[in-house]
């Protein structure tokens, strides 16, 4: 019986399982904001964020304590990465960011 009400909550606990989130806007001034979460409403303070461009690594820092980052726009085709571990990561490419 023991067995089974775990094995319950291992399935419980899975269905409710966070996915990871992010939204990028240029803001008209040569710069881009990307703000990072979690479909839970948890915060991503601290979480990991790059910015890629030829498959290499051109930005690196991690979300602020509002979950955001800005960054100088790169000339070029580019993508804004946000890193919160396998399984939970969001690319999103430069060329489907705007204003």
């Amino acid at each position: 019986m023991k067995k089974i009400i775990l094995g319950l909550a291992f399935v419980a606990s899975s269905m409710f399982a966070h996915s990871a989130i992010m939204s990028c806007f240029d803001n008209g001034d040569g710069t881009i904001t990307c703000e990072g979460g979690f479909s839970d409403g948890s915060s991503a303070s601290g979480v990991k964020f790059h910015v890629l461009q030829d498959d290499k690594n051109i930005y690196e820092s991690k979300m602020s304590e509002d979950s955001e980052v800005t960054f100088k726009k790169p000339s070029g085709a580019y993508t804004a990465v946000f890193n919160a571990g396998e399984g939970h990561k969001v690319y999103i490419k430069g060329s489907d960011i705007t204003e």
